[in-house]
């Protein structure tokens, strides 16, 4: 079980930060993400997984003015 922007959530064993981006719906180019309070690179998410109580948070970019 990880937290995920502070809720609880199953991953499989071999998911990855990509996977969950893909998971929540979301656009890898539009999000930032936080492993443990550091922010994890994108070209590491197709191959970052996690471990038990990894605390996750996905931020979405919004472009605009």
């Amino acid at each position: 079980m990880i937290r995920v922007n502070g809720e609880p959530r199953e991953v499989p064993p071999a998911c990855t930060i990509a996977d969950l981006v893909r998971e929540l719906g979301l656009r890898p180019e539009q999000v930032a993400v936080e492993q443990n309070g550091r922010v994890v690179r994108r070209a590491e998410h197709a191959t970052r997984g996690f471990a038990a109580g990894d605390a996750i948070e996905v931020v979405t970019l919004v472009g605009g003015g």
